[in-house]
């Protein structure tokens, strides 16, 4: 889920109610197959390729996305987690809410880093990313993978691979799980 968005859009305590499923839970591997495919076609094969969850939403889709390049190249790419709460634009604004750990067992100098997160919306979380990477090499090249693009960008970031375009209005939700995509609205408990 997009946790982090949800916490910091309204006040904490309230609760996602979803309106409409967007995806399904097969959509969205359709959806991670055919951008695995891409990512492999994009950088001719998987050599110094890696990819970078961020927690918590991009994480499991990233997880997902190197099981699927592993069948399709025969490959295995690495895969690391990054938290960038304390990367963020917006300290001191509202609280800063650590999600889960950082874990990048391996230098990025000479890579291609695909960053991999469930919802972008303003950019700022990608901003904050990129930033927190720095401390861990400097990579050939970052890609941005996304399960959906709901626009509304503050700064200008756009993915390189998207498994939806979803437009929505700025008060809605997004959740992204296991079970698929789904729109709605937060509501206080």
């Amino acid at each position: 889920m997009a946790e982090r968005e949800r916490s910091h859009t309204r006040a904490r305590g309230s609760v996602f109610v979803p309106r409409a499923q967007v995806m399904s839970a097969s959509d969205v591997h359709r959806a991670i197959t055919r951008m695995a495919h891409e990512i492999a076609e994009r950088n001719r094969g998987l050599d110094h390729l890696v990819l970078v969850g961020l927690q918590t939403g991009g994480v499991p889709i990233a997880r997902q996305l190197a099981e699927v390049l592993q069948q399709v190249e025969g490959t295995t790419v690495p895969v690391g987690t990054l938290d960038v709460a304390f990367y963020r634009d917006d300290i001191g604004l509202r609280p800063v809410l650590p999600e889960a750990v950082t874990d990048i067992g391996f230098d990025l100098t000479g890579t291609t880093v695909v960053l991999v997160d469930d919802v972008l919306f303003t950019g700022r979380t990608i901003r904050a990313a990129l930033n927190a990477l720095n401390e861990y090499g400097r990579a050939q090249a970052v890609q941005l993978a996304v399960m959906v693009d709901r626009g509304h960008r503050e700064l200008p970031v756009r993915p390189d691979y998207v498994g939806k375009n979803l437009p929505t209005r700025r008060d809605e939700m997004v959740d992204v799980s296991d079970e698929g995509v789904a729109l709605g609205d937060l509501v206080p408990r």
